[in-house]
């Protein structure tokens, strides 16, 4: 048996989890509005953290960047089967994780010049995302068919990387709506009849 301070240990663990992920959610926000350059202490003040705080988590940029991408990544993944769960269709559930994709792509300011860096925290974040995302997609692609809402024999990976593509610049033009024409994409999936 566990003496009493298993407990508070595992209950401490919990709260350091869900600090670091409030953290993470700021940093998210902040990157948002201000990029991936944002002063730490704009982040930290969202947090309600001082900037030690961040460094103790995170000591460089780099590692708070890719924190931020993969809690993101991870978020993304898990709302897939929660979407097929609660949405009226496959095909809604597939659109509304369209949705939730193209969200993600397109709050990325400066993520991707960061990518090209030599770190390799950030050559490693490529392989997770298609690791975590294109799963899901593919699951979330495969209900939709078998309900007969999408045309057979599409190519999840195809489709993953014409959103991708759909996004590119979307920050940098606010008149492109990015999510309307990832719509278009995705309606456009669906099976003749």
């Amino acid at each position: 048996m566990e003496s009493g301070g298993g407990g508070a240990g595992r209950a401490k663990r919990a709260d350091a989890r869900r600090n670091q992920e409030a953290l993470l959610d700021a940093a998210a926000a902040v990157f948002v509005t201000s990029g991936v350059e944002a002063p730490v202490r704009d982040i930290a003040a969202r947090a309600g953290v001082g900037v030690g705080t961040i460094y103790r988590h995170f000591p460089t940029r780099a590692d708070l960047v890719i924190a931020v991408f993969r809690h993101q990544v991870d978020a993304c993944a898990e709302a897939g089967p929660a979407l097929l769960t609660c949405c009226a269709s496959p095909h809604e559930a597939l659109r509304r994780w369209a949705d939730l994709f193209v969200d993600f792509l397109v709050t990325k300011h400066g993520l991707a010049s960061a990518m090209r860096s030599d770190d390799e925290g950030f050559q490693a974040l490529h392989a997770h995302f298609l690791e975590r995302l294109l799963p899901v997609f593919e699951r979330l692609l495969s209900a939709a068919e078998a309900a007969g809402e999408v045309r057979e024999g599409v190519v999840a990976q195809e489709v993953l990387f014409a959103i991708g593509n759909l996004c590119i610049g979307a920050d940098l033009d606010p008149s492109y709506d990015a999510r309307r024409v990832v719509g278009f994409l995705v309606d456009g999936l669906r099976a003749a009849g």
